[in-house]
């Protein structure tokens, strides 16, 4: 955690001192609040912490992305063979993922008209590497769930520690609930993409767009822009199964309770 928050700064030149110390620190608080989230025996804010690889899956993709944004930026100033690749792939997703009414078209017309041309070229590089990782990300998840059998394959799942946030006592069928934050979740990942940026359009008087021309700015915004939407799918999609899961586990008790009373 503490180098994914550090590689923008450790790998694209520019940064200054005062900077640079704020980063590190910002690592450090990261890498602290993993090291005590999963070292703790109770539940407190990470969800699916004992399930994995949900969280994994997930850091490992903002990785690559992070990854290759920060290497295409340090290949403006210097230039090799490592950069060269990663330019060559931002270049084919930014083009491939850039067509009418797509996420990444309207991320690039919420950029200012007098925004310079290399400013909008970086935008839609970055935003296609994100939104491909973040889809592809999503896509993996739904395999492991529904062709690996995620989570039931990792032994027995305790609602309690995988879902902090999510009270299964308080009013109303825990499975009814269950599905109704699942589609909460997956209408929320599905339109936040599109959202966003009209929203960065109404509120431009307040938003200061023109930040996005800076490297780090720029990575960490797509980041966020990509991979939260994907995150909540990947959220709806687990508490669609975990309901499942509960549902197949009542109707199995059901079936045995009758059969005792037959008998």
């Amino acid at each position: 955690m503490a180098l994914l928050v550090a590689m923008p700064s450790m790998l694209i030149s520019g940064i200054g001192i005062d900077g640079s110390q704020f980063v590190v620190l910002l690592a450090l608080i990261a890498a602290g609040l993993v090291l005590i989230e999963y070292n703790s025996e109770y539940p407190s804010l990470v969800a699916f912490r004992h399930a994995p690889p949900y969280n994994r899956l997930r850091f490992g993709m903002i990785f690559v992305a992070v990854l290759i944004l920060a290497m295409l930026f340090r290949g403006k100033t210097e230039p090799g063979t490592m950069t060269h690749i990663m330019t060559s792939i931002s270049v084919i997703l930014g083009n491939l993922s850039d067509f009418p009414y797509s996420p990444v078209r309207l991320a690039v017309l919420m950029l200012p008209a007098d925004m310079p041309e290399a400013a909008v070229t970086a935008l839609r590089m970055a935003a296609g590497v994100c939104y491909t990782l973040s889809m592809m990300m999503v896509i993996i998840f739904v395999v492991m769930v529904h062709v690996y059998g995620w989570p039931a394959r990792n032994g027995a799942f305790n609602v309690w520690i995988n879902l902090p946030m999510f009270d299964a006592t308080s009013g109303g069928d825990v499975i009814a609930r269950l599905r109704g934050h699942a589609r909460i979740n997956l209408i929320l990942g599905f339109l936040l993409p599109f959202m966003l940026p009209a929203l960065v359009v109404v509120a431009s008087d307040i938003v200061n767009v023109a930040a996005l021309a800076k490297p780090q700015t720029l990575i960490w915004t797509m980041c966020l822009w990509a991979f939260l939407p994907a995150s909540l799918m990947m959220r709806g999609i687990a508490m669609a199964r975990i309901a499942s899961m509960i549902e197949d586990k009542r109707r199995r008790t059901y079936a045995a309770a009758e059969s005792l009373q037959m008998i």
